[in-house]
């Protein structure tokens, strides 16, 4: 299915285009930490299976210490605050009557496959993705265990503004879009692939 070709992310050069001289595609050294990395993608894996192990464990603890939709305070914009949420983000079909619980659950898998997959077969030039990627799959396996075991994913973190509420979420949440934040810089702000670079004349 997947043959003999690289999965790879090239820079599409937009922040070439985005201002003079302030932000542009840059070739990644050959050397240094990030290199290193891109190199081993397993690492990917690790970092997945840190950001698991760390979700699972204060979710442990804000079902063990917190009462369901009783906010405890820790700041003026920030509380600790159990609740649980059957849909996707934003509790998207959370209403939808029990289905989407499994229907969550074969898309959060077949995406957690697909970026294995694209870990091992990553172009060198595309080194930097390592890291955000597993940040990515991390989250989502924090939350698939949730919704298999529990069928339900489990949330405790609230932020709001007055009387402004963000939806709640974990540190799987906090995971994926961290991920997705250094997925999206890598690809817009950081070129990876010498072989894009536009010749000198």
């Amino acid at each position: 299915m997947w043959g003999n070709t690289p999965l790879t992310l090239p820079c599409v050069g937009v922040a070439s285009r985005i201002s003079k001289g302030r932000a542009r595609c840059d070739t990644l050294p050959d050397g240094g930490w990030l290199a290193a990395i891109g190199r081993r993608p397993w690492l990917g894996l690790v970092v997945a299976v840190i950001v698991v192990a760390l979700d699972q464990w204060t979710k442990h603890i804000a079902t063990s210490e917190l009462d369901y939709r009783a906010p405890v305070m820790v700041t003026s914009w920030f509380d600790w605050m159990l609740t649980y949420n059957t849909g996707a983000a934003f509790s998207f079909l959370a209403d939808a009557g029990g289905w989407q619980r499994w229907f969550l659950t074969g898309i959060a898998a077949a995406v957690s496959i697909f970026i294995v997959v694209w870990l091992f077969r990553l172009n060198p030039a595309d080194r930097g993705l390592v890291l955000p990627l597993g940040l990515i799959l991390g989250g989502g396996m924090g939350n698939l265990i949730d919704r298999v075991l529990l069928g339900h994913v489990v949330d405790f973190i609230s932020l709001h503004y007055e009387h402004r509420y963000w939806p709640a979420f974990n540190l799987a949440d906090s995971a994926i879009t961290l991920g997705a934040a250094w997925w999206l810089i890598e690809a817009f702000w950081c070129r990876t692939s010498p072989s894009k670079e536009a010749p000198v004349s």
